[in-house]
């Protein structure tokens, strides 16, 4: 096992530096830079830059250098933990990021808690009363969450609150702490709050893995291992919940591959449904105007915890199951 996760860290390195070829090749792509896209809105509001102004624009920015001498400096500074400088927000971008990454990670780590400690018993009582009436109410109601959109959702509740509850379900904080600092009364105020997103973003995988869970466990249930325990003389609930269930939980460990990711980005569209000021609306809003330092260092960070969450999940598969070897 020691020697798997050494030699995945070590291929990690060469994988990460590939990865951040193709991003800031991808960033590249679209015709034209920032820049391109700062001097047109300048000059849609009737301000027109001459010659010696873009140059100077283009050497603030650093956008007069080669574009290989442009990835290497980024890089460089990167992976000292200096993540460069925003050019749509003239900010650090270190300082955009940590101002929503924590609640991002509140709301995100809230949701999958949820949908875990909701979907592992329901899936578990669909399986174990197969087409019993609950079962085909689970069912049904498992179909409804997968095919409603989140954002759909997200204007559900959003016209509830305002209709019946005089009150808007958008965003985590009541007008007067929007600003406040934080105090205990914040806090209180953003729980009262955080209950939305949790239900629009947890429903859709909460009724995803209810499938899943009861289809794995039927299948266990059914095999050979299972009648041998019963032989033996072990009770119902023992059996269930020692074997057939520890087996059955594997799509919940194999999801934390993209569950690391998740905690960072968000869900976008329902962030900006929502007005969540989280992360996807600002790594959105990055790609749209071609920030390259925001951007880039979104989607390293993206795919650093990708494959860190996918380590993690091969290593908590194998000691769950027993059946895996790393070998």
């Amino acid at each position: 096992m020691l020697k798997f996760i050494l030699r995945r860290l070590l291929i990690t390195i060469p994988m990460l530096f590939g990865i951040s070829i193709v991003t800031f090749v991808l960033i590249q792509l679209p015709p034209g830079d920032f820049l391109t896209s700062y001097i047109a809105e300048l000059e849609s509001t009737g301000h027109v830059l001459d010659d010696a102004e873009i140059a100077s624009l283009r050497n603030r920015y650093g956008l007069d250098s080669p574009l290989y001498a442009q990835f290497l400096k980024w890089f460089w500074n990167m992976i000292q933990g200096d993540f460069g400088v925003s050019f749509q927000w003239n900010k650090p971008v270190n300082e955009l990021i940590w101002e929503r990454l924590a609640l991002t990670f509140i709301i995100s780590l809230a949701t999958l808690i949820f949908t875990w400690v909701v979907a592992l018993p329901i899936g578990v009582y669909s399986a174990t009363h197969q087409y019993a009436v609950s079962d085909y109410v689970i069912t049904f109601f498992g179909f409804l969450g997968r095919g409603i959109p989140d954002f759909m959702l997200a204007l559900i509740l959003m016209w509830i609150g305002l209709i019946y509850l005089g009150t808007s379900a958008g965003g985590l904080f009541s007008l007067e702490y929007k600003q406040a600092p934080w105090s205990f009364a914040k806090v209180w105020d953003l729980l009262k709050h955080l209950w939305v997103p949790i239900i629009v973003l947890g429903t859709s995988n909460t009724a995803g893995l209810i499938r899943i869970m009861r289809n794995n466990l039927l299948d266990e249930l059914h095999k050979p291992y299972v009648e041998t325990a019963r032989s033996k003389g072990l009770t119902e609930q023992r059996i269930l919940w020692k074997y057939p269930v520890r087996i059955a939980l594997n799509p919940f460990v194999s999801t934390v591959g993209w569950v690391l990711p998740t905690l960072i980005s968000g869900a976008t569209i329902v962030s900006v449904v929502l007005s969540l000021p989280t992360t996807g609306p600002l790594l959105l809003s990055a790609l749209l105007s071609q920030d390259m330092y925001l951007a880039g260092s979104f989607v390293m960070i993206l795919s650093t915890l990708t494959i860190l969450g996918t380590l993690v999940s091969d290593i908590l598969l194998a000691w769950i199951d027993p059946r895996i070897r790393m070998e």
